[in-house]
C-alpha cells in the first residue's frame, strides 16, 4: 500500500469533521528535501471549496491524522503544504506484501475495451533509418505501458506500399538492376530496393540538368525529365492493374517486408496486424456521402467535396476530389472506421507519427467526431519531433540517410570497445561477449531515445548513449548486473526479517521503489515512455546511494542483511520490468 492510499481516507475524514466536505481527489508530493517529512499534502486546491487559512487547515489536518492513525508520527506545515512524517513500521509493512507481489507496478487489463496503437508505418521504397527507430521505439514502448497501465492493446502498422515512390524503385531496378535480386547479390530487400531509389534520384537529376543545359526552363525540366514520366506510367499501369507491373510491385514489396522483419526482430519490436495502403486507399469514399447527408460536408460546383472547419479554428479541408479520386485524409477516415469494425472492442487509438503532421491530425480527429464516432474521443496522435546527428538532417533520395540496421550494428560495435576497455569481461565466452556487446549497445541506444520527452527534438550521439556514468542506458544496465552479482551470493533463507528502524537510505529507496505503480499509470495517462525511464534512473541513483552508504552482505544484524537483499531483489525485479516496458533487455552479468 502506497501512503497516498492509506492518507486519502483519514484526510477525507478529517475535512468531513471540520468543514463538511469530503473532495474525491488529494494531492499528494514527495517532500522537498529541505523539509522534514516523507510526503506532502497539498492545502491549495482544498481553498476552492473550503474558506480559511490554509496554515490553519494543514495544523488541522496533521494534528487529526496524528492523533487518528498510528503512521503518521509527525507534521509541519509550510505555507499551504502539509509535511507528513511516516513510521518505519508501515514501509516495511508495505514492503514485505510487495515483496512476493510479481504483478507489482502492473494492473489487469480489462477485456472488454481495448486501444490500438499504430506505429512505424514506413514507406517500401527504402530500408528502415534512425527517425523510424524512434517511431518504433516510442509505439511499442508506448503500448506496452499502456497495457501495463489495465488497458488491453493492440499494436498494428500502415504499410505505405503504393504511389510513385514504389514506382520510381522499380523503374530504376527495370533500367539498371540486370535482374539482381536479394538472393542473388546477398542484400537485405528493402536495402536492395532503397537503392534503386537513390538511383532513381540520381538519373534523375542528371536529366534536368540535360534538358537545363538544351535551354528547357527548369519547372518544366523537373515536370518532363524521362525516367519521371515512366515512373508515372508505371502508377496509371498499376492502378490499372496491369498484371507484369502488379507482379512486379509484388515482388519488390515482398523484398521490402522480408526486410523490414529482419530489422523489427533486431530491434525488439512487434505487431498485431497489419494493414496496407494499397488495400486502404480506397476505404473511406462511401464516408463522403454519409458526411454529405448529414450536412457535415459540402460539395462544390466542380464536383469536389469538402469540410468547412474554420469555425473549429483550422481550415477548409478537401475530402474527395473533383475527379472522384480519395486524399490522404479520406483513406485515414475509412482506414479508422475499418479499425473498429476488424477490431470491435478497440475505443480508443494512437498514432506514432512526426510532429510535421500535427495539423493532419487535428483535422482528421475533428472529422471524425464530427461524423459521429464515439470512439473518435479516445483518438491520440503521439506526436514527436525529428532525430539529427551532429552532422545534420537526413535525406532518403540522396541516401543520406542513418540506416537503422547499420546503427544498430555499430552501436554493439561501440558498446563491446568500450567494455573492452573496462577490462570487466574475463571468463566471458566469445558468443556470450556478443551478446552482451548486443544488449548493451541496443539498450545504449533505445534509453538514450526514449529518456527524451517525445515531443522534443533529439541530437543524437552514438558514443555519449554507451557511457557507463550517468543517465544512461548502460549506467542503469550495470546496477541490475551487480544486484544479480549480490543475489548469487546471498546463501542463507529468506525469511522476514524483524526491523525495528530503517537506516535513511533504506527508507529513501523503498520511497522511490513504491512510486513505481503511480509512475506508470502517469506515463500511460501521458503517452511517455521518459517517465518510465527517468524513474527508472532515480531508482538506480537511489540505490547506489543505498549500496555505497550501507553493508549488504556484510551486515552482522541477520535481520538487517535478509532484509537489505530483499531490497535489492525487488529492486531489481523493478528494473527489469520497467526497462521491459521500454524494450530494453538487462545482463546477468557485466
Amino acid at each position: 500500500m502506497t501512503t497516498q492510499h492509506f492518507l486519502t481516507v483519514p484526510i477525507q475524514k478529517a475535512l468531513a469533521l471540520h468543514f463538511d466536505v469530503t473532495p474525491e481527489k488529494i494531492e499528494f508530493q514527495e517532500t522537498r528535501k529541505e523539509f522534514e517529512g516523507d510526503i506532502t499534502v497539498v492545502i491549495f486546491p482544498f481553498l476552492k471549496c473550503i474558506k480559511g487559512n490554509p496554515v490553519q487547515i494543514g495544523t488541522l489536518l496533521g494534528e487529526y491524522l496524528l492523533t487518528n492513525t498510528q503512521e503518521v508520527t509527525a507534521y509541519n506545515v509550510v505555507s499551504g503544504f502539509l509535511n507528513l512524517s511516516i513510521a518505519d513500521s508501515f514501509y516495511v509493512q508495505s514492503f514485505q506484501e510487495i515483496r512476493e507481489d510479481a504483478t507489482f507496478g502492473f494492473s489487469t487489463p480489462k477485456a472488454t475495451e481495448a486501444v490500438m496503437v499504430e506505429y512505424s508505418s514506413p514507406n517500401t521504397n527504402k530500408p528502415l533509418h534512425l527517425g523510424h527507430i524512434r517511431n518504433n521505439l516510442l509505439g511499442y514502448a508506448v503500448a506496452e505501458i499502456l497495457k501495463a497501465s489495465g488497458k488491453k492493446v493492440y499494436k498494428t502498422q500502415i504499410i505505405n506500399d503504393r504511389g510513385i515512390h514504389i514506382c520510381k524503385s522499380m523503374v530504376a531496378w527495370q533500367k539498371f538492376g540486370n535482374g539482381e535480386t536479394p538472393e542473388t547479390n546477398g542484400i537485405k530487400g528493402d536495402k536492395l530496393v532503397g537503392n534503386y531509389y537513390v538511383a532513381f534520384d540520381k538519373a534523375y537529376k542528371s536529366e534536368i540538368e540535360k534538358a537545363l543545359a538544351q535551354g528547357v526552363a527548369e519547372e518544366e525540366a523537373k515536370k518532363t525529365a524521362p525516367i519521371l514520366l515512366e515512373a508515372q506510367e508505371m502508377l496509371r499501369q498499376w492502378e490499372a492493374g496491369n498484371p507484369e507491373v502488379v507482379a512486379l510491385w509484388k515482388t519488390m514489396n515482398q523484398w521490402v517486408y522480408d526486410g523490414f522483419n529482419t530489422t523489427y526482430t533486431n530491434l525488439g519490436v512487434d505487431f498485431d496486424s497489419y494493414y496496407y495502403e494499397s488495400n486502404t486507399y480506397l476505404l473511406g469514399k462511401e464516408v463522403v456521402q454519409l458526411g454529405l447527408d448529414k450536412g457535415i460536408f459540402e460539395r462544390d460546383p466542380d464536383g469536389s467535396v469538402w469540410i468547412d472547419l474554420t469555425a473549429d479554428g483550422l481550415d477548409r479541408k478537401i475530402v474527395l476530389r473533383s475527379d472522384g479520386t480519395a486524399v490522404y485524409m479520406t483513406q485515414d477516415i475509412g482506414t479508422a472506421i475499418q479499425r473498429v469494425k476488424d477490431y470491435p472492442d478497440v475505443k480508443g487509438m494512437v498514432y506514432t507519427v512526426g510532429n510535421e503532421q500535427d495539423y493532419h491530425f487535428k483535422v482528421l480527429f475533428l472529422i471524425l467526431k464530427k461524423l459521429g464516432f464515439t470512439w473518435a474521443e479516445h483518438l491520440y496522435h503521439l506526436s514527436y519531433g525529428m532525430v539529427e546527428l551532429p552532422s545534420g538532417k537526413m535525406k532518403s533520395r540522396e541516401g543520406t540517410v542513418v540506416d537503422a540496421d547499420d546503427l544498430m550494428h555499430d552501436m554493439t560495435q561501440t558498446a563491446g570497445n568500450i567494455a573492452a576497455e573496462l577490462g570487466k569481461l574475463d571468463g566471458y565466452s566469445e558468443a556470450e561477449k556478443q551478446e552482451l556487446y548486443r544488449i548493451i549497445g541496443l539498450g545504449a541506444l533505445k534509453y538514450y531515445i526514449l529518456k527524451v520527452d517525445p515531443k522534443k527534438q533529439i541530437l543524437f550521439n552514438p558514443e555519449e548513449s554507451v557511457d557507463f556514468n550517468g543517465n544512461t542506458g548502460p549506467f542503469i544496465q550495470y546496477t541490475y548486473a551487480r544486484i544479480q552479482s549480490i543475489l548469487r551470493k546471498a546463501d542463507f533463507e529468506y525469511q522476514n526479517p524483524v526491523l525495528v528502524a530503517l537506516h535513511p537510505k533504506e527508507k529513501a529507496l523503498l520511497k522511490q521503489l513504491f512510486q513505481f505503480p503511480a509512475v506508470i499509470q502517469d506515463a500511460a495517462r501521458n503517452h511517455s515512455p521518459a517517465l518510465i525511464a527517468n524513474y527508472t534512473y532515480e531508482l538506480v541513483k537511489e540505490y547506489n546511494s543505498f549500496y555505497q552508504s550501507v553493508s549488504i552482505l556484510g551486515e552482522e544484524d541477520e535481520d538487517k542483511k535478509v532484509f537489505r537483499v530483499q531490497l535489492s531483489a525487488k529492486v531489481a525485479v523493478t528494473i527489469h520490468k520497467a526497462f521491459g516496458l521500454l524494450g530494453i533487455q538487462v545482463p546477468e552479468r557485466m
